[in-house]
């Protein structure tokens, strides 16, 4: 399983050619792609922000990119809130959580957020 963290997600979609050749291709040969459900909370965030624009409403957005590229959307589970919350990096709680959903799952992480790579998991870019 790959894990997009929230930035892999929205550029795959938006301007793919601003994910890493590694990551592009660890996508085109997965089948087993997912994102983790804080990434949906972090991009209405950043929508209501005003520092992301969608061609959509975020909702719409969401829906249609999980089933346009066959992405799991992966929940936030009592496990993965115990597991985000033991550890020592990333400090920020929504990457907490990714990197917890990541580590649940045994998901290698997409990520160009090298504070996420010194989580102890392994992540392409």
């Amino acid at each position: 399983m790959i894990l997009l963290d929230t930035h892999a997600w929205v550029w795959l979609l938006t301007d793919p050619d601003r994910l890493g050749k590694e990551a592009r291709k660890a996508l085109r040969s997965s089948r087993l792609r997912g994102v983790a459900a804080v990434s949906c909370w972090e991009i209405a965030l950043l929508v209501a922000r005003d520092r992301l624009r969608l061609d959509r409403d975020p909702v719409s957005w969401m829906e249609e990119a999980l089933a346009g590229e066959h992405l799991e959307l992966l929940p936030l589970t009592p496990a993965v809130a115990a597991v985000s919350a033991k550890l020592v990096q990333p400090r920020d709680p929504a990457d907490r959580l990714i990197v917890g959903t990541a580590l649940c799952h045994g998901a290698d992480l997409v990520t160009a957020d090298t504070k996420i790579a010194d989580a102890n998991l392994r992540t392409i870019w």
